[in-house]
Parts: structure tokens; C-alpha cells; sequence
């Protein structure tokens, strides 16, 4: 692995250190600079925050902080392919993107499915009506692609660089696991059943959905933000971070600054009975980001499992999809009509999940919030 990111080593060690694992404590840069030194980095925990911060700025970093499951909070998600002609493309795509319930919107390389967004509504009936409305408007049809099994979601990006995988230089698909896991510190928590917020909670994930203050102390002062008592809000995040409303704490790098620039959907034809036993296996290889089951469209669409991976150049990514085509080739006979991989060739939108929505619609006593 190599980068052409203009970073220094400190820099290095902190983007690949806390990607996630990030302590839950009143003043947590202190026990992540010590774990940090533990591991040979000579950092303080004054010099750790000014290089998130400084990193943060630069735009390094998209953000600090918690990385909320959205699917955990409330209200549904799913993935959606349309046909844009190209004499009419801009307008089918403004047209799209004009739906607030749009959140990411890319154009990919592929002979007739060229728009692929994302439709984002606090309750799950709604999908199809916004999507009746978009092809009543564009005079296209749309192809629903919901989620139906998860294998991962973890999109990091390490650089080359001291706590990032040690064989980074290599092919190999095995790597020791990077970074550094302070999750445990903090307070000690029992997680819940609960599947609806309470209004505190509400509060809570509204306003670290966009990141943690880069201060000393992060969560007194979202404490003070919410007017909600400190150890409410440690416990709380705590707790959350146990129950999977927020998928890990950390810094969440814009991995486009980074160098990861070739975006490969990767999707495949599994046989059926075989994609519970092939999900685990390619979402283990470290390169692939965001792994699922999806529906297939007869006569549109013949892939069922979708593979995303990153790459900081052609070579790299053309290497790490014959990576995913060989751990698919245990397990049957892959032909080249059995998979395809669409690569983005532009961003059409990107606002972000919307989870002030969803998150009213799933508190108690919330729906009376959601129009």
C-alpha cells in the first residue's frame, strides 16, 4: 500500500490508530495517547487532539466522533438502479435529486443502469411511494435493491504507516488487525432490547451524528448541548456502541483525500443456497467495505450480492477484485457472466442520511413529529 497523501508519520499513526475504539470517557485523548505510546508512538494527549483537529481540518477527516447505524434508529434504507438517456440525463438526475429523501446519488459504469442512489424515509412505506412519484416524473422505472443480509459495513481506509496492517505492502488478503481498541474503558454498561429512542436519546444521536468537539472534553460538552447530565451521556453512548445504534467511535477518514479513488461495486449471481456461506468469507477480506445480499431484477438485473471495494489506483483495485473473484471461486464455478463490477464515474449527490426524520418518527411518543 502506498499513499500520495501529503502526511507526516504522527499523522499516520493517528488516522490508522482509532478508525474506530475510540475511549468513552470524560476525557478521553488522555487514555488514547497512552495506548498510543504503548505502541511506540511518542504522542500526548494535547498533541493527539491537535492533530484530529488539524487533520479535521485540512479534510483528512470527514469527521470525529460516533458513526450512527441509521438502520438501528429508525425508519429504512435502501439502495435503488434507474436508466437516465443520456440526451435526457441531467434532467432525469436533477429530478432525482430533487427528492429529499435522496441522500447519495452516484453515476456508474454500466450499459443501461447508470444512476444508483440511495432513498432515505422514517417510515418504511414511504419507499414506495417516492419511488411511484420518480418514475411518474422521469417516465422511468426504477429497480428496488433493499438489503436483505449483511455481511459488513466497515468502511475504513488505512495509509502505509505505523499501526496500519502490517503486510500494507503486500497483495496478501491477510493482515494483522491495525489500530488501536480503547472501547472497553468507560463506563460498564448493559446493553438493551429497547427498538424505539427515548427524547433524550433522540437528542443525543442528533447532535453527534455530525461528530464529536474537538475539546478535551467531548462529551461534557455534548452534555451541555442536550442539558443532559455527563455520565447520561458517557453511559449512553456506551451503551449505544454496545447495542450497534452506533457502528464504532473514531476518526472517519474522507478516504477520496486519501488516495482511494477507484469506487468497484462489485455484484455477483451467487447461487442461493450458497450466499449465507460466501458472505462471511468475502466480508472478511480487509479491503472489502460494505458487503450484502440484494434482489435481483429479472431481465434488468441477475446479481444478488454486492461487494464494495476501494482501491488508490486501477492495479490495486483490479487486484483486490480478482481477490473477491477467487474467494467466490471456492465455493462454485464463476463465470464472467456471473458478476460485473461498476465502478463510479461521478457524484451526482451526497447529503447524508437524514436521521432527524427517522429518529422523531422512532422516539416515544415521537410519530406525531413525522409528517
Amino acid at each position: 500500500m502506498t499513499s500520495d497523501v501529503d502526511l507526516t508519520e504522527r499523522e499516520r499513526a493517528v488516522v490508522n490508530a482509532f478508525q474506530g475504539g475510540f475511549p468513552v470517557t470524560e476525557r478521553p485523548f488522555e487514555p488514547a495517547a497512552t495506548a498510543m505510546r504503548d505502541r511506540g508512538i511518542d504522542i500526548d494527549a494535547t498533541a493527539l487532539l491537535e492533530t484530529i483537529r488539524d487533520l479535521d481540518e485540512r479534510g483528512v477527516l470527514s469527521r470525529f466522533g460516533p458513526l450512527v447505524n441509521a438502520q438501528e434508529i429508525g425508519g429504512a434504507a435502501t439502495l435503488v438502479a434507474m436508466h437516465a438517456p443520456d440526451e435526457r440525463f441531467d434532467e432525469v438526475v436533477e429530478t432525482v435529486n430533487d427528492h429529499r429523501e435522496v441522500a447519495h446519488n452516484y453515476e456508474r459504469e454500466h450499459p443501461y443502469l447508470n444512476v444508483w442512489f440511495v432513498v432515505s424515509v422514517a417510515k418504511a412505506q414511504r419507499v414506495e411511494a417516492v419511488l411511484e412519484q420518480i418514475e411518474t416524473e422521469t417516465g422511468q422505472e426504477t429497480y428496488n435493491l433493499p438489503k436483505q443480509q449483511e455481511f459488513r459495513v466497515e468502511a475504513k481506509f488505512y495509509v502505509d504507516g505505523p499501526l496500519g496492517p502490517s503486510d500494507s505492502n503486500s497483495n496478501s488478503s491477510e493482515s494483522t488487525t491495525p489500530g488501536i481498541d480503547c472501547s472497553a474503558l468507560g463506563p460498564d454498561v448493559t446493553p438493551t432490547d429497547a427498538s424505539t429512542l427515548t427524547p433524550a436519546e433522540r437528542d443525543l444521536v442528533l447532535e453527534v451524528q455530525g461528530g464529536l468537539p474537538l475539546t478535551e472534553t467531548p462529551y461534557a460538552d455534548v452534555a451541555d448541548a442536550i442539558d443532559q447530565d455527563r455520565e447520561w451521556v458517557l453511559e449512553t453512548t456506551k451503551r449505544f456502541d454496545r447495542e450497534g445504534k452506533i457502528r464504532r467511535i473514531g476518526v472517519v477518514p474522507n478516504h477520496y483525500a486519501l488516495g482511494y479513488t477507484e469506487n468497484g461495486m462489485t455484484v455477483w449471481n451467487v447461487p442461493d443456497e450458497l450466499v449465507s456461506e460466501v458472505g462471511p468469507e468475502v466480508a472478511s477480506l480487509p479491503f472489502v467495505t460494505h458487503c450484502y445480499e440484494r434482489p435481483r431484477h429479472e431481465g434488468v438485473w441477475p446479481y444478488n450480492f454486492f461487494a464494495m471495494t476501494h482501491g488508490r489506483s486501477e492495479a490495486e483495485s483490479d487486484r483486490r477484485i480478482e481477490q473477491v473473484r477467487d474467494t467466490m471461486a471456492e465455493y462454485w464455478d464463476v463465470d464472467d457472466d456471473d458478476w460485473d463490477s461498476l465502478f463510479s464515474t461521478q457524484i451526482l449527490k451526497k447529503t447524508g442520511i437524514r436521521l432527524a426524520e427517522r429518529a422523531d418518527a422512532n422516539t416515544t411518543g415521537g410519530d406525531e413529529l413525522q409528517t
